[in-house]
């Protein structure tokens, strides 16, 4: 919250979205949180560098966030914001709670702190007081604070994680964080006396950030405020997170919540970094990504596909402007854009601007692969994104094959309308599977088709073959993905 969103913050969100968006189309209950951590010392910090309250750099920032989420159409429905009256009082609430439990005691916190990644880094970790994560130096801190408990659960997390074998993802992730624990876990100081930028409890002490901002998952569907909806959406089924702040999620969130006697999250998900040239995305070296810009050239489904599709959702990726534009070309404007604009063209020409019948012919080929489509579910389920757009570009690639043997151009009108119409069709399933992806991209192939109000009813759970309407007049319109240089 001390800068503008970067196309890492746009890929936790996207990512988000694909799921929430899916889960809705196939009749789920779903409730989508997002927001923005707004407190610490890295804020005030900020703030102060630009003559402004932190507040006023809190407000500025979140309403960045809030319009590149409106620009790349994310569909949440709540939007947090850690400095909303309701999720301090639910901290101060907690906190109460926890102490009473007697998982808080008052101590002294002797050792280093980064500001940047508001952690406090142990002397073992220390490189030339450097702090290992983000490698800026850290401060010398000696204060009293409040403790929470932390190695009283470090069995119970080995023995849960055990236990749980989905808890953390990728699953690759598990190991690093069992090896974390057992090191031996020690207890958190939850409080800070010197940062008057943050949530204040009693003797003038402040919420130190990370604890407040783990809070908002609980604020966010009203914890203690409002048990009808707690007990409708609580646990997460998933959570999604940076691979960068897994410690925090994997390791002092599940505790917090055993503290609290709630149950866990069904999976805690890290996804990997962008970087350029190996490293993490940086602004400090120049390499930052801005998602307007490319929103602005190339339309937000763009952004959207190429965050998805070029790596498995957890693992790293490399960015670079040429290869976002090889990945636009080739598969956006070559494969699915020249598919939808050819096929139109054909219609206008030869039909008169009107989806032909099919004279109750469909390829059996064609529709097969097509009507396969369903199988894609699983893979978004299981997150593995890019497996399911590639299954997607498989039909596009195959009603571009077919197009091209059967040559609708060289056959008579007759023989002709059933080709053109097992494309529609094809181009109808294709558009209804990409709704989670491309929600823009998707209403412009049904608009195109002329079918954009039945279309909006259409979902995941019955689909079936032939249901493009003949005699519906299409909208050919420019090519939805023009080629760029």
């Amino acid at each position: 919250m001390n800068d503008s969103p970067h196309i890492g913050h746009a890929y936790t969100e996207v990512a988000a979205d694909v799921l929430a968006r899916s889960e809705r189309l196939l009749g789920k209950d779903v409730f989508f949180l997002t927001g923005t951590d707004e407190h610490g010392q890295k804020i005030a910090a900020a703030s102060s560098s630009l003559n402004l309250s932190p507040k006023e750099l809190a407000d500025r920032t979140a309403a960045r966030f809030q319009k590149l989420w409106e620009k790349l159409n994310i569909s949440y429905d709540r939007f947090l914001r850690t400095t909303e009256a309701s999720h301090e009082k639910l901290v101060r609430e907690v906190f109460d709670k926890i102490h009473q439990k007697g998982d808080l005691y008052l101590g002294t916190y002797k050792g280093s702190y980064c500001i940047s990644c508001e952690s406090y880094v142990p002397s073992s970790q220390l490189k030339e007081n450097l702090c290992p994560d983000c490698g800026r130096k850290a401060s010398f801190l000696e204060e009293p604070a409040y403790f929470f408990r932390l190695s009283k659960y470090q069995e119970f997390l080995l023995s849960y994680i055990r236990e749980n074998p989905d808890f953390i993802g990728p699953k690759f992730r598990e190991k690093e964080v069992t090896n974390f624990i057992r090191g031996g876990l020690t207890d958190l100081s939850i409080t800070r006396a010197g940062c008057q930028w943050g949530i204040l409890i009693k003797e003038n002490f402040s919420i130190y950030v990370w604890f407040d901002a783990l809070l908002n998952y609980l604020s966010g569907i009203n914890y203690l405020s409002d048990a009808k909806l707690f007990e409708r959406y609580w646990p997460p089924d998933v959570q999604f997170i940076g691979k960068d702040i897994i410690r925090f999620h994997d390791v002092i969130w599940p505790a917090i919540l055993f503290s609290l006697s709630l149950p866990l999250p069904g999976r805690i998900f890290a996804h990997g970094w962008w970087v350029i040239g190996g490293e993490k995305i940086s602004k400090s070296k120049g390499t930052v990504v801005s998602p307007e810009e490319i929103i602005s050239e190339f339309g937000a489904d763009s952004l959207r596909y190429f965050l998805l599709r070029e790596v498995p959702f957890g693992l790293d990726g490399e960015y670079s402007s040429p290869v976002f534009l090889k990945r636009y070309n080739s598969d956006l404007a070559n494969d699915l854009g020249n598919l939808l604009h050819r096929s139109l063209s054909l219609l206008e020409t030869s039909f008169e601007g009107k989806i032909p019948s099919s004279c109750g012919s469909s390829d059996e080929k064609l529709k097969e692969k097509s009507l396969s489509l369903p199988g894609i579910i699983k893979s978004i389920e299981a997150l593995k994104y890019n497996e399911a757009l590639i299954k997607i570009w498989e039909i596009v690639g195959a009603a571009n094959k077919y197009l091209d043997e059967k040559s609708p151009w060289r056959l008579s009108q007759k023989e002709a309308g059933p080709v053109l119409y097992n494309v529609g069709e094809t181009l109808r399933l294709v558009a209804l599977f990409l709704k989670p992806f491309l929600p823009e991209t998707s209403k412009k192939i049904a608009q195109r088709l002329g079918i954009a109000g039945e279309f909006e009813e259409q979902n995941f759970r019955e689909v079936k073959w032939g249901l493009l309407p003949p005699g519906r007049r299409i909208k050919k319109g420019e090519p939805i993905f023009p080629r760029k240089k």
